[in-house]
This record gives structure tokens, C-alpha cells and sequence, in this order.
């Protein structure tokens, strides 16, 4: 049973963005500080990629999405099915895994590189940063 009425659950459900948000703004400082730059949700030359990436790194084949743990189902714990409307949840997270499985194994067949960053690993920001150095480099 929902603690919210229907009308409190659309205005939090509205306030869920898909771009923009606090983890992506947070991957984008790190790259930027890196000295590499990028195209924002999966915009390159005119097109838009498999699963619009949060950032495309063209030079380097290179794109990163940025995941919630919640909405894309990682093994965190922070992930926990809601408890009302299961059958609808489970459905919608485990979709919402496959289509990433999906346009990942596009986005490589297609020579992308992808790398993915989960929302609770930019609870530490530092190690997220040597990761993505590792994986991208720095610009000279």
C-alpha cells in the first residue's frame, strides 16, 4: 500500500529528471577536469546513439553513461523493489536493464567504447576520477 496519494506520488514521479541531474553534472566536472571534452546525451554528427549516452567522448569512440542505481538495477543494495505494484516494478527495472545490455552491445559492436558509472560510486568522487583517468585519459 502506497503512504502517498496519487496525486503526491505524480508530483515526486515528475520531479525525476533524465538528464541533468546531480551524478551526470558530477561525471561531467571530472571529465572536464581531465581536460577532455564531450557532447551531452548521445548526440554525434547529427545523429543520436543507441541509449543516448550522457557523454560521448568523439575522439576517443568513447561513451559514458551515468546509471541510478535504482532505475537501472545495480547490485548495490541500494537497489530494493518497491513494495506496492511489484509486478509493474519489476517489470519496468528489469526492462530498463535489458535495454541497457542492449544498446551497450550495439554501441561496441558499432566500435564504441562504453563505460558506465553507477550513482552510488560518486559517493566517493575521487576514486570515480582514477577510474575515468585510467579509462580516458587526461588531455595534454
Amino acid at each position: 500500500m502506497d503512504r502517498l496519494t496519487p496525486e503526491q506520488r505524480s508530483l515526486f514521479m515528475a520531479r525525476i529528471r533524465g538528464r541533468d541531474t546531480r551524478p551526470e553534472l558530477a561525471v561531467r566536472r571530472i571529465v572536464h577536469s581531465l581536460g577532455r571534452r564531450f557532447r551531452l546525451h548521445g548526440r554525434y554528427n547529427g545523429t543520436t546513439l543507441w541509449g543516448r549516452p550522457d557523454l560521448v567522448l568523439p575522439g576517443l569512440s568513447t561513451v559514458i553513461f551515468v546509471h541510478g542505481c535504482f532505475w537501472h538495477m545495480h547490485a548495490c543494495g541500494r537497489c530494493r523493489m518497491p513494495k506496492s505494484n511489484r509486478a509493474f516494478w519489476r517489470a519496468k527495472l528489469l526492462g530498463n536493464a535489458a535495454r541497457d545490455r542492449r544498446h551497450a552491445r550495439l554501441l561496441r559492436a558499432h566500435g564504441w567504447r562504453v563505460i558506465v558509472v553507477w550513482e552510488c560510486h560518486l559517493r566517493r568522487p575521487e576514486s570515480v576520477r582514477r577510474r575515468l583517468e585510467r579509462l580516458i585519459g587526461r588531455s595534454a
